[in-house]
């Protein structure tokens, strides 16, 4: 049976049962999947689509799952966690959307993920990188280096979340959908309050414009339907313009880019002279690392990450090459 994937967005006037993409889109969003994950998952299975012929997905079944994730890593030379986002994909599309359950989708091989000590930066190359950044990439930085924020959680933080007076930050629905507090740098207070005075100015424009809802989860929309319009509830780093939001075509103003993050901080390594390869989590991973080599607790250090397993923190001890009991080399005693 032959699919066309790239009529897959489309509707049926007829009213008929809707294209296969857009039933993806459908349950992704009933299930409270973030955008960027839909995008993904779409992106993936239309690959798979194409990369079969466009045969419908209920004629294929492991054969062609293996040999599409065999091509990745042959042909496409993919990273093991590319292949296994691509697999997660397959998955979600058989389980949640066509509903097949079939015994060889537990039997389909995951690629094993290597492990790798992380990149981390040291304090002076951190206060140097901080330096050759200016405005909101700075700030944005400065967070995640200070307070050991992932790059969404900070772009997605809300006005209403950052508390002043006890110097924290309350991460909301976080990685596994948990909530967590962390840390405010007591610096970032005066430049964060100004960001906000910024945030306010916008969302004061918006609602004269007759614009200004942020986009809020639908359960809690629904719970508070005036929410989306208070300051509170807005983000803290707002877009520059309004868009369209593409889950429901509505005008709304978004955070702010994280590519001009990215930009910013590529820049700023080639003005320092940093050859390490820098992203936004590398300011993660430093923050947890110089926490560590200042004598914090590890209990205290996965608490301000938001791990679930104490296991995952210990990867900073093997960056400081101290082991999990901060042993020291006799030499260097």
């Amino acid at each position: 049976m032959l699919y066309r994937p790239e009529n897959a967005d489309m509707r049926s006037a007829q009213g008929k049962a809707p294209r296969l993409l857009d039933e993806v889109r459908r349950v992704l969003r009933l299930k409270h999947y973030s955008l960027r994950t839909e995008q993904v998952y779409v992106g993936w299975i239309r690959r798979f689509i194409l990369a079969n012929g466009k045969r419908h997905p209920r004629d294929m079944g492991a054969s062609e799952v293996e040999g599409f994730l065999s091509q990745l890593a042959v042909q496409g030379r993919v990273a093991a966690s590319t292949q296994n986002q691509a697999l997660s994909a397959l998955l979600f599309l058989y389980r949640d959307v066509l509903g097949v359950e079939l015994p060889w989708l537990d039997g389909v091989t995951r690629a094993k993920r290597p492990a790798r000590v992380p990149t981390v930066l040291s304090r002076d190359e951190a206060m140097q990188l901080l330096a050759r950044m200016d405005g909101r990439p700075w700030l944005l930085a400065s967070l995640l280096y200070g307070s050991g924020l992932r790059l969404m959680e900070a772009l997605r933080l809300r006005v209403k979340d950052v508390d002043f007076a006890r110097c924290e930050i309350i991460v909301r629905d976080g990685k596994g959908g948990k909530d967590r507090h962390t840390m405010l740098p007591r610096a970032l207070a005066e430049p964060l309050r100004r960001e906000m005075e910024r945030a306010r100015q916008l969302h004061e424009a918006d609602l004269r414009a007759g614009f200004g809802a942020v986009w809020l989860p639908q359960a809690l929309a629904r719970k508070y339907p005036l929410a989306p319009r208070e300051f509170g509830w807005q983000y803290v780093f707002p877009a520059a313009h309004r868009s369209h939001d593409p889950r429901d075509g509505q005008e709304r103003r978004h955070h702010f880019d994280d590519g001009m993050l990215a930009r910013a901080l590529k820049k700023a390594c080639r003005e320092v002279g940093i050859v390490k390869p820098v992203s936004a989590h590398t300011l993660r991973h430093s923050f947890a690392t110089h926490l560590l080599e200042s004598g914090s607790d590890i209990r205290t250090v996965q608490e301000l990450l938001g791990h679930k397993d104490v296991r995952t923190t210990q990867i900073y001890t093997h960056v400081l090459n101290r082991g999990g009991h901060g042993v020291t080399s006799p030499l260097d005693r």
